[in-house]
């Protein structure tokens, strides 16, 4: 088992991952009768494609490329009828003190295209990436 999650009442959830114990807590968006107060559900799912995608490009990278410091903003632009995410933004800042290589910057961006999140969602969502290299 991956995690449990626990409805809290006022449309949040405690979400508790089994094997360490971390929790992590939702809210419905302010704009769907929520608080507000915490991320929602939709919200870790831009979040995690971010956060997936730096993670296969760190383990790539290994010790040949620095990422160390690399951010990644992200935006959820959210469509109705029916109401789903329907674009996810990110991009992707790379620490202005370091040096890539042009090859370096080619793999790196095809590792991000292909991380298991942004393979997992669905063709009709937009994903749109863009890489700003120093």
């Amino acid at each position: 088992m991956t995690s449990t999650v626990k409805y809290t009442g006022q449309l949040r959830t405690l979400a508790t991952h089994k094997a360490s114990g971390a929790q992590i807590i939702t809210d419905a968006p302010t704009d769907n009768h929520g608080k507000g107060e915490q991320f929602s559900p939709t919200d870790l799912v831009a979040t995690a494609l971010a956060s997936c995608m730096l993670t296969v490009m760190g383990i790539k990278a290994g010790e040949e490329v620095d990422l160390e410091g690399t951010v990644c903003e992200v935006q959820k632009i959210m469509v109705s009828e029916p109401r789903r995410i329907g674009e996810i933004k990110v991009r992707l800042l790379f620490p202005k003190d370091k040096v890539y290589t042009d090859k370096q910057k080619i793999i790196m961006e095809r590792i991000a295209h292909t991380c298991p999140v942004l393979e997992s969602l669905h063709p009709d969502l937009v994903k749109t990436l863009e890489f700003q290299w120093p």
